[in-house]
């Protein structure tokens, strides 16, 4: 293929002259190898593209087909007028970039190949650069690094050079309101979701938007304005032609599917039970080929299914709130989710039923319950979190939610995914109540399960087949809180700190860090990986790493 590789080109249209070539090819091990030809017409451009090809080592000869028929395309797409910009590729392009949502191949964190474990701001560093403040994580497509941001108050979207680092386009989204957040929330929160034509982004403070990867815009759906106590957070995801985002908050919780192509909303179902938490789907298919979004809220983990929005089966027992991602590998999912402490194992707060509560609660007879009339501190110090219409009194919905977040349980559970209706007794394996984390997401690389604490630098290893405890330590030298979601590949374990600690672990349940480096600033995105390169976003910069 042959590229624009946002340097100046001398043609107004943006399309590479023969004078500015960038040309790619994988060579036989998969890995993508850029070749830039500057000053040269065509057939040197082929006859250099040629001689890199021979320094391909012998010993690969066995793979040499595949590195053939990319040679073989990209003097082809030399010499063919017409496929100079090549045509956007399909959805289903295998060529597309894996790290296309937040959080990488369908939400897992894990990516295949080899990684450095020695990085840092003086470290194998391909490129650095200044960059907009933002929470959003780096999202990949084969040329471009996606994120989203905020500049002198206005909302914006980016695409980068994966391989330089420079700017390909940057485009504005509106922004009507603004978003009472958590502190440690943001409104360029959520990340991109990308696929082979398509771009999607999602701001609190105004709705959806899609652009090509060009930057042209598709469409735009204004929604909104939402009422979740932390600002919204959950990012979309792409399944097929469906753009799906969860929409979790206080009051009206829904989850919607949209039309890739033109923005229309195909189906919005409802999430009565979910009163707060931002987690990102993720997607199985079932043994038909159907695919089906699995969505942790509340209390419950639904599957919906893409194309209709039905609710297919759930899984009951899951703390009030949820914030992380699901990691899905085979038929198993594995989930966690923290509340509060008094949702600890243990620490379950009963109330009676509304009716039973006024009688020996609503001093004032108001027909409803407020925070002075709750005796017990631990939970007047929570009531902002059941007052969902923000009265600062509990009515009958509002007290029944309350008693069944103070009756739930802070848990890690591995649960078998698949079947109609509600599955709890028979897919949940098991579950772990000790040490839970709330944001950062389950990691599960090489049979081990960690968890990540929010603070402290706690993490728990746990055996992912059976739940039982492996190891817990808090990380050396990085005794801090976390945002960031753990990932994985080559054999180490990347974990980033709030105040930019990253710690690299060796894979295989050690909790001894074989690398730590401080980034001199806050971060809160999470990294990505692929193709041997690792794009970590800190507070004011954004970097890329590979071996050097």
């Amino acid at each position: 293929a042959i590229n624009n590789p946002g340097y100046p080109t001398g043609s107004s249209s943006g399309v590479p002259s023969t004078d500015d070539l960038r040309m790619g090819i994988r060579d036989p091990l998969g890995r993508r190898r850029w070749l830039r030809v500057f000053g040269a017409p065509r057939l040197d451009a082929m006859k250099a593209l040629v001689q890199s090809a021979r320094l391909i080592p012998r010993r690969y000869s066995h793979r040499m087909n595949h590195a053939s028929r990319s040679l073989l395309a990209t003097l082809l797409a030399l010499w063919l007028p017409g496929c100079v910009n090549p045509p956007a590729a399909s959805s289903t392009n295998a060529a597309s970039a894996v790290w296309s949502r937040f959080r990488g191949p369908n939400g897992t964190g894990l990516a295949r190949g080899d990684y450095p474990a020695q990085i840092g701001p003086d470290a194998n560093v391909l490129w650095a650069r200044e960059f907009p403040p933002g929470h959003s994580s780096p999202v990949l497509s084969e040329q471009c690094v996606f994120l989203t941001g905020v500049e002198e108050e206005r909302l914006f979207t980016y695409a980068l050079d994966r391989d330089t680092g420079a700017t390909s386009w940057r485009r504005e989204a509106p922004r009507p309101r603004r978003t009472k957040l958590h502190p440690k929330n943001h409104a360029a929160a959520a990340s991109a979701a990308v696929d082979g034509d398509s771009v999607v982004v999602f701001f609190d403070e105004y709705g959806l938007l899609a652009y090509d990867h060009d930057g042209q815009e598709r469409w735009r759906l204004p929604l909104g304005p939402f009422d979740n106590v932390y600002g919204m957070a959950a990012s979309p995801i792409i399944v097929g032609n469906v753009v799906v985002l969860p929409c979790d908050q206080s009051t009206d919780s829904y989850v919607l599917g949209v039309s890739k192509q033109s923005g229309e909303v195909l189906w919005r179902v409802g999430r009565p039970q979910a009163v707060s938490g931002h987690c990102t789907p993720v997607v199985h298919y079932t043994p038909e080929g159907r695919a089906q979004v699995i969505l942790p809220g509340s209390y419950v983990l639904d599957a919906y299914d893409a194309q209709t929005g039905e609710r297919v089966w759930w899984v009951r027992g899951l703390p009030g709130e949820m914030k992380s991602v699901p990691v899905l590998l085979g038929e198993t999912l594995w989930t966690h989710g923290f509340a509060s402490p008094l949702n600890n194992l243990g620490n379950q707060i009963e109330y009676p039923p509304f009716a039973e509560a006024l009688d020996s609660m609503d001093a004032d007879k108001s027909g409803t319950i407020s925070a002075p009339e709750i005796e017990e501190k631990r939970v007047r110090q929570l009531f902002v979190f059941f007052d969902l219409d923000g009265d600062e009194t509990l009515d009958e919905v509002e007290w029944e939610g309350t008693r069944a977040s103070l009756a739930s349980v802070n848990s890690a559970m591995a649960i078998s995914v698949g079947g109609r209706g509600d599955r709890t007794a028979e897919a949940v394996q098991w579950s772990y109540h000790r040490s839970i984390p709330q944001l950062p997401s389950p990691l599960v690389y090489k049979g081990v399960y960690y968890l990540l604490a929010d603070q402290g630098g706690l993490l728990t290893a746990l055996a992912a087949e059976s739940g039982e405890p492996l190891d817990k330590s808090r990380l050396e030298d990085a005794v801090d809180a976390y945002y960031a979601a753990p990932v994985a590949g080559g054999g180490h374990v990347y974990l980033l700190s709030e105040s930019g600690i990253l710690s690299v672990l060796p894979a295989g349940g050690s909790l001894d860090p074989i690398h730590t480096v401080e980034f001199g600033e806050p971060c809160y995105a999470t990294p990505a990986l692929e193709d041997g390169c690792i794009w970590l976003r800190s507070a004011g910069h954004l970097y890329c790493f590979g071996n050097l």
